[in-house]
């Protein structure tokens, strides 16, 4: 038997009832880009009930209305967690539910507290920073790119999101010294109970600069064991694509593959599910395009897109599936392309649940409604296994 978990990530489905708090009232990013395209075009999601988890939440995304009848179970998931970034998603879709957010950094300038960038320039030998204050990835390289060239100073920033992200181009810094130097700030930031550091190497000339496929992100320590430990101590093997395994540390992860991108991530989950199998497996996949290329970057045409692309990725998958085998389909958190500034939103995420080989039956019987957690995905996989037991 086998699990198949694929994160869409950021593709949230409705602004949740505390989105507000965040500043994100009114955020729907499945909506959002349905409404900005002139109408989703997502056949397979559709036919597993996406636009049902979208009715869940009050609305409806143009072009993918709910449908009458599913063999799939369907839910809106509400965060418990504080905040809305990528570390919390997943280790709450993993049984971890934190009760205090991560720590993050005021807007700036400066961001960072005066302590660690000096602690951050003694440890590490760089002549100083450039940044210091939250932006958007691209934007920044852009705006100190030629400067960062020119002084050797890595260019250090955040974002709404509990991050401390480093940005340098290759010639400056190859990739080996940049994960160097996050791998210190991991360590300076722990105490401050910072979520993730993250490299971002980049290259070209200024007016065309472009980032590298080899991102990598360090996340602060898990507090405790997740499903993924869980399920290596019942005998499940458990298998990470992309950067599910920096999230988690590599903990509780037999088989890491750090692939890079949505398309070489899609090709490394079918080659799975084609392959040759222990009696148990779970294999969770990060789909991280749709946050990082086209979330971040608000833009709904190329979001949709890549959405779109999935969707079409998923009639080979199942093809490839066997009857005792399971897919969940979900998200660690909002981006809605079309609402104000360039992070995360506080959203609603869909939960929707395939057994291969079930008949359709009529949607409403498969409906889980809006669920209270987004551990719904945990207790799922964990009440799969032990029905195989």
């Amino acid at each position: 038997m086998r699990v198949f978990l694929l994160v869409i990530d950021s593709f949230g489905i409705g602004c949740a009832p505390d989105a507000a708090e965040y500043g994100d009232e009114g955020a729907n990013t499945a909506v959002g880009i349905g409404r900005a395209v002139g109408g989703a075009c997502w056949p397979n999601l559709q036919a597993m009930g996406l636009g049902n988890v979208a009715a869940l939440t009050g609305d409806e995304i143009p072009g993918c209305p709910p449908v009458a009848s599913t063999e799939n179970l369907f839910a809106a998931l509400r965060e418990r967690s504080p905040g809305k970034d990528t570390t919390t998603g997943h280790w709450e879709m993993a049984g971890i539910v934190l009760e205090e957010p991560f720590h993050v950094f005021p807007s700036g300038p400066p961001s960072f507290p005066a302590q660690l960038i000096a602690d951050f320039v003694a440890e590490t030998g760089v002549p100083g920073i450039l940044g210091d204050k939250a932006a958007s990835g691209t934007e920044i390289i852009e705006e100190l790119g030629e400067e960062h060239l020119a002084s050797g100073k890595p260019i250090c920033y955040t974002s709404a999101d509990s991050v401390f992200q480093i940005a340098a181009h290759s010639d400056v810094f190859p990739l080996k010294e940049l994960y160097r130097l996050c791998e210190t700030a991991r360590r300076l930031c722990d105490p401050l109970k910072v979520g993730r550091v993250i490299a971002r190497p980049f290259e070209g000339r200024p007016g065309s600069f472009s980032r590298t496929r080899d991102r990598h992100d360090w996340s602060i320590a898990l507090p405790g064991k997740s499903l993924l430990d869980q399920l290596q101590e019942q005998g499940v093997q458990t298998v990470a694509v992309g950067k599910i395994g920096s999230i988690f540390n590599e903990q509780g992860i037999d088989v890491s593959y750090p692939d890079a991108g949505n398309p070489a991530c899609m090709e490394r989950t079918l080659a799975i599910a084609r392959e040759n199998y222990p009696a148990n497996q779970f294999v969770f996949v990060n789909l991280v395009d749709t946050d990082m290329i086209w979330g971040h970057r608000r833009d709904p045409q190329g979001y949709h897109d890549a959405v779109a692309a999935i969707d079409a990725f998923l009639p080979d998958l199942n093809e490839a599936l066997h009857p005792d085998d399971y897919l969940i389909i979900t998200a660690d958190h909002g981006c809605d392309p079309t609402f104000k500034g360039t992070d995360h939103t506080r959203e609603y995420v869909p939960f929707l649940f395939k057994r291969i080989g079930y008949p359709p039956e009529p949607a409403e019987k498969h409906s889980v409604g809006i669920f209270n957690g987004f551990s719904c995905v945990s207790e799922s996989v964990k009440l799969i296994f032990k029905q195989s037991d």
